[in-house]
């Protein structure tokens, strides 16, 4: 006979099966439309408390032959409608939290830390300004996409970023699910577990948490791309996209991910070694190589100058997301999204100092041979300015990128096609520093190559004043470039516009002077002495058909610096008004006293001053005239 126990056990496990099947969704209707964890909270005691009760009857020893098969199916069928009830209660949360207002949350994108710096990726700076509003297109090195041009965008403002990753208070976990519901959850997942069903029971989580990211990833505008599909994409399209990515990727990691790793963490912990943790990688592993993908895809594209801001916002991005990845990301399981966001971190810095080093020699190369019209700034000098102006912007980020000194401009070289360098006459600039200064040596270099292009050598001097003059100008208007420059090479790039506004004074007015000096006009001995009235009137014919075409010729010239336009013209005018006035005042009497004197003085003192306002403007005398007759 049978201890007594032992009918107790029996009469439990009948009582516990007939709850059991009650619920068999294969074998009754009413099961198969109900939910036992929408209904009454009893039954969903009286269900739980009977599963409890089957699994105490598979540990019995006394159960043999029919009873243990009885178990064994009655715990099937309760597994499987836990699974069912653990899918159900998970469908019904996909959707817990709008995840287009934290995306647009300041707290979401921005954070607090131990140490200086924060975002600077305000999304709000819709496709930033064009490179100086200027669109200079096909000056840059051929091999360069001409897409340069027009690409290059400037970023409101940039904060510093370290490369070492410091601690954080970025992440904000939310509540995925209410508590209760989580209560219902973890009771469902340990007797799975206990039951021996923990994979079943993962692949539920993992695979109803999935696809609630994946709800949440086209929210964001996070893309199923393969990293050739976004190589393949055209950059205007892929700026946009990075905008996006650098927005998604901190809602992802600093909230979705992190508030998923809390519901593993809530629902799996204390129930089996390091399940929370498989939970939490079996649902965002899959999501997370999409996400970084992306940034991957953009480290290993193909280089070109007009990618680096953006690969700087995407490394800046990605340097103040590292502590919060590795906060998320901390167990041993997920190392490989660890690795590969550091990876992706080193690669986007590879890009960034080897972009620049292809900046510097297309800059050097860039073959363009036609000159531009009245030796006004070369569009290669406004891009590269433009260009190096932004790399100021983001100064905190290279210096600590940019390690070594330009590998170019030895002095000494010996290369006709590369420009001198000494580097010790600039002692304790940073690396970046010499490079920009590398930069701008070599454009001068390639200015100066194009300048001979002029035919006139006038003009060869005023392409080069204006275009060292914008370059001056263009380091003053930004403090970070003028500080790393440093006033010293300033002044030295000043002294060399002021050299090329000397030198075209001389090419165009010594000529034109030259025709009011006195030697050559004096006639004596014999039985007369005085002047030479033809010599004279040769004199003047001479100045007038050489002012006339410097005057007719150099008006179509520009300088776009108003500034520096009107000094010009007033050295000019200190110069050539006070000689012909004197010329006029001494000769004037002995042509007037001759026949036809209008052909020979052609000009008032103050016809001189007014043609001389004429100088640089950029259009013919012609329309100068009409201007001032209205």
């Amino acid at each position: 006979m049978e201890p007594p126990e032992n009918y107790v056990l029996e009469g439990s496990f009948e009582s516990a099966e007939k709850i059991i099947l009650r619920w068999d969704s294969t074998a009754s209707e009413e099961a198969r439309e109900k939910m036992i964890f929408e209904g009454d909270r009893c039954e969903v005691d009286r269900y739980l408390q009977a599963v409890d009760e089957i699994q105490r009857s598979i540990s019995s020893t006394s159960i043999s032959g029919d009873g243990q098969s009885k178990v064994n199916s009655a715990i099937q069928i309760a597994m499987a409608r836990l699974e069912d009830e653990f899918r159900n209660i998970l469908l019904a949360h996909i959707h817990a939290f709008d995840v287009d207002s934290l995306a647009t949350d300041p707290s979401s994108s921005s954070c607090s830390r131990t140490e200086s710096g924060g975002d600077h990726f305000d999304d709000d700076d819709e496709d930033r300004q064009q490179l100086g509003q200027e669109q200079e297109k096909d000056h840059l090195d051929s091999t360069t996409s001409s897409t340069t041009y027009d690409v290059l965008k400037h970023s409101e403002s940039n904060t510093s970023v370290s490369s070492s990753y410091r601690s954080t208070s970025c992440i904000r976990e939310i509540e995925l699910i209410p508590e209760e519901t989580i209560e219902d959850l973890k009771n469902i997942a340990q007797r799975m577990i206990a039951a021996g069903y923990l994979r079943e029971c993962t692949q539920v989580y993992g695979s109803v948490r999935k696809s609630a990211i994946d709800s949440s990833f086209k929210r964001l505008g996070v893309e199923k791309l393969s990293i050739g599909d976004i190589q393949r994409l055209e950059w205007d399209a892929l700026e946009t996209k990075i905008r996006r990515w650098i927005r998604a990727a901190k809602v992802c990691v600093r909230i979705l991910f992190a508030s998923e790793k809390r519901l593993c963490e809530q629902i799996f912990d204390g129930i089996g070694t390091a399940i929370d943790d498989a939970c939490f990688m079996e649902t965002v592993k899959g999501p997370a190589i999409q996400l970084f993908n992306f940034a991957e895809a953009i480290s290993i594209s193909r280089r070109s100058p007009e990618k680096l801001f953006k690969i700087l916002d995407l490394h800046d991005a990605l340097v103040e997301l590292m502590p919060d990845i590795e906060i998320v990301f901390d167990s041993k399981s997920s190392d490989s999204i660890r690795v590969q966001a550091a990876e992706i971190l080193s690669r986007l810095a590879e890009a960034a100092r080897g972009i620049l080093s292809e900046f510097e020699n297309a800059v050097l190369k860039e073959p363009s041979k036609v000159p531009v019209p009245g030796g006004t700034i070369h569009p290669l000098t406004r891009y590269v300015m433009n260009y190096i102006s932004l790399i100021s912007d983001y100064k905190q980020t290279l210096i600590e990128l940019i390690m070594s000194k330009p590998s170019t401009g030895s002095r000494y070289s010996g290369d006709p096609s590369t420009p001198d360098m000494d580097f010790a006459e600039l002692e304790g600039k940073t690396p970046l520093a010499l490079h920009l200064i590398w930069v701008i040596v070599i454009l001068q270099f390639n200015l100066d190559g194009k300048s001979k292009h002029y035919k006139d050598a006038s003009l060869v001097h005023l392409f080069m004043m204006n275009n060292v003059h914008y370059i001056v100008q263009k380091v003053k208007s930004s403090p970070e470039l003028r500080e790393m420059i440093g006033d010293d090479y300033l002044r030295k790039m000043t002294g060399k516009f002021r050299q090329a506004a000397t030198n075209y004074q001389r090419a165009t007015w010594v000529k034109v002077l030259y025709c009011l000096r006195d030697e050559g006009l004096h006639i004596s001995g014999g039985f007369s002495s005085g002047v030479s009235k033809s010599a004279l009137r040769e004199r003047f014919k001479s100045f007038n058909a050489m002012f006339e075409e410097v005057h007719r010729t150099q008006a179509t010239w520009l300088i776009p610096d108003s500034q520096l336009r009107e000094e010009l013209r007033i050295s000019i005018s200190e110069k050539l008004i006070p000689a012909y006035r004197s010329f006029l005042g001494r000769f004037r009497s002995h042509i007037e006293s001759g026949k036809h004197p209008e052909n020979y003085i052609k000009y008032s003192v103050e016809d001189l001053e007014t043609s001389v306002l004429d100088f640089f403007e950029g259009y013919p005398v012609s329309q100068h005239l009409r201007r001032r007759s209205q």
